[in-house]
């Protein structure tokens, strides 16, 4: 029986396993629940009484030796395939997914509204698809007006089209609100124009209305100087020039010193120092009455103001149609803005 232990430990000293595969088979020959080292334990009972504990001695150290010799060769096999697997660097910097970014009229959209809502101003937005009144009829536009024209309105049907302006959002509230207002609408609008580099037959607005007691001129350049200061910077200018809208009267054009030039002269402002931003005027009394607004204690300011345009200059963008090709190399300039 002793003999039978020394030659099994021979074997467990010559074994030299090349595959995990072969080493877990040798463990389960040797150590397994009827491998050759169980039976010898089960045949303990049979040892003479004088060499039991010579027995149970060699037993032991069989059954460490063939322990220690699995385990050896399973790590020496297990770390030459990571070896010839792929090298992993742990000290690599961990790849992050890329992000995306807003885009520039988002961006300036936000912009706008967090001015405007600095001073009081709400947000209100109403449906694209607008009925005659509310974007034509309830704003002063008689029915011979041009902007009534298929050239400039992409008409449903006689009463239904595309709004051509938000306005109609500020007739919604003037109709559903009771004075003071304070808000600012913006949103998509379309007219029926040629694209080109300056216009588009889609495009973004933001309007502003306030209307109170004792509401001025005053109030409206105040208001437009604040918002152009907060916009191109503190030392920006405006400058206000007579002008005509429908809903408006009095009604101006607002230009705001160039960025380019800082209102010295430049071909981008032809030399004037001053770059147009949007129209303006005080709420004509006919608007007021049509939208059940008393004009004679009432009055109020408008204006309103492409956020194409106003992205445009901030960002010095000059061809309009960037906005809408979703061109990486062009979107991909404003992951830094919030």
């Amino acid at each position: 029986m002793l003999n039978k232990v020394d030659d099994l430990l021979k074997e467990v000293e010559s074994f030299n396993g090349t595959t995990l595969e072969e080493t877990e088979n040798f463990r389960i020959k040797m150590l397994g629940k009827k491998g050759l080292i169980t039976e010898l334990m089960g045949e303990f009972r049979n040892v003479p009484n004088e060499q039991k504990k010579e027995f149970g001695q060699k037993i032991n150290v069989l059954k460490t030796a063939a322990l220690d010799k699995v385990n050896s060769l399973k790590e020496a096999l297990e770390d030459a395939a990571d070896e010839s697997g792929p090298k992993i660097d742990t000290t690599r910097p961990a790849e992050f997914t890329e992000l995306g970014s807003r885009h520039p009229l988002s961006v300036v959209r936000k912009e706008i509204l967090d001015i405007f809502g600095r001073i009081g101003f709400a947000v209100s937005e109403g449906p694209e698809i607008e009925d005659d009144f509310h974007n034509f009829t309830a704003l002063n536009f008689p029915p011979e007006h041009p902007a009534r024209d298929m050239q400039d309105t992409f008409f449903i049907d006689d009463e239904i089209a595309l709004r051509t302006h938000t306005s109609s959002v500020q007739v919604r509230v003037m109709e559903n609100s009771t004075p003071p207002i304070r808000t600012v609408s913006p949103g998509r609008v379309f007219r029926n124009e040629a694209i080109s580099a300056r216009a588009h037959c889609i495009f973004h607005q933001v309007e502003g209305l306030y209307i109170d007691k004792g509401v001025s001129f005053a109030d409206l350049k105040q208001t437009l100087l604040y918002f152009a200061q907060e916009m191109f910077g503190d030392k920006t200018e405006i400058r206000l020039r007579p002008s005509y809208f429908p809903f408006t009267e009095p009604s101006a054009e607002v230009d705001v010193s160039c960025l380019i030039c800082s209102g010295k002269g430049c071909n981008v402002c032809k030399n004037t120092g001053f770059l147009e931003i949007m129209g303006c005027g005080m709420v004509d009394p006919n608007v007021l009455e049509n939208c059940g607004i008393d004009s004679t204690v009432y009055s109020g300011f408008a204006f309103g103001m492409g956020i194409e345009r106003i992205t445009m200059l901030k960002y010095q963008v000059n061809d309009l149609r960037h906005f809408f090709e979703n061109d990486l190399r062009f979107l991909n300039q404003f992951k830094s803005a919030y």
